[in-house]
């Protein structure tokens, strides 16, 4: 579904990416690893076109996706959130996820202003998907309260929802489980095998090693910028290179 064929990006005289070759298989919950400034994060902006490649292709379900503008990255089936969170505290669950829809939603300038039937009849059923996906994350008995009253875990899952909410086939997770207790995690891991379950492509990047190898398929791993190692969970967790650049001897866990 998603590939990366020779891509290196440069901030000037830095190459933050080098070369690097990354395929996503359709149907598969992914991960990328590595130390923190392995450039990560970098591969996440480059896919929803925050930032251009400097060299190589990314292609998208058989499209290039060099040069498109973010916004069409999204219509075009990718979504993403974020290590940080990223909702409208003051605003209800509901509006929270109905806010993702609107790239989807067509019904003009003058619907909107006069509130035609076309315009109510769109917003209608964009509550209703919103509402919905609210009670995939089982929040929807909360989706009229403000944002700010849910805990952390909840607004993890608040997030989850509305990335949803633009419709994608490509889901990108930025640390996910970041701040998240144990029982969250747990909870966590549960609805992402249900997003997947559901026809979605999921693609994250997490230090928690845990919850990467309970959920993971297939894991890549980036080490100052390269990518040093592709494979299963094992392969992964057994690779001297990775063992050596980020996982450490005796069962250590990698810093977050």
């Amino acid at each position: 579904m998603l590939s990366l064929d020779g891509v290196s990006r440069h901030f000037g005289g830095l190459e933050v990416l080098k070369d690097v070759q990354l395929e996503v298989p359709a149907g598969s919950i992914f991960g990328l690893i590595g130390p923190n400034g392995a450039g990560k994060t970098t591969v996440f902006n480059l896919v929803t076109g925050l930032l251009a490649p400097s060299s190589g292709e990314i292609r998208f379900d058989g499209r290039s996706l060099v040069g498109q503008r973010p916004h069409r990255i999204t219509t075009g089936g990718i979504a993403r959130t974020f290590q940080n969170i990223r909702i409208f505290k003051e605003m209800s669950l509901l509006d929270n996820v109905v806010v993702g829809m609107h790239s989807r939603l067509h019904y003009g300038a003058a619907g909107l202003v006069f509130a035609l039937p076309k315009f109510r009849a769109a917003e209608r059923r964009a509550r209703e998907r919103a509402l919905e996906l609210l009670s995939w994350m089982r929040l929807d008995h909360k989706a009229d309260d403000p944002a700010e009253k849910l805990s952390y875990g909840e607004q993890r899952k608040l997030e989850l929802a509305r990335a949803l909410a633009t419709e994608p086939k490509l889901l990108l997770l930025d640390e996910p489980v970041a701040g998240m207790n144990s029982a969250e995690k747990t909870e966590l891991m549960a609805e992402i095998v249900n997003i997947r379950a559901r026809g979605y492509t999921v693609f994250m990047i997490e230090h928690d090693m845990r919850f990467v190898m309970g959920l993971c398929e297939q894991i890549a791993v980036l080490n100052f910028g390269r990518i040093i190692a592709q494979g299963g969970p094992e392969q992964i967790r057994n690779d001297p290179q990775v063992i050596e650049a980020y996982l450490g001897r005796d069962d250590e866990e990698p810093a977050a």
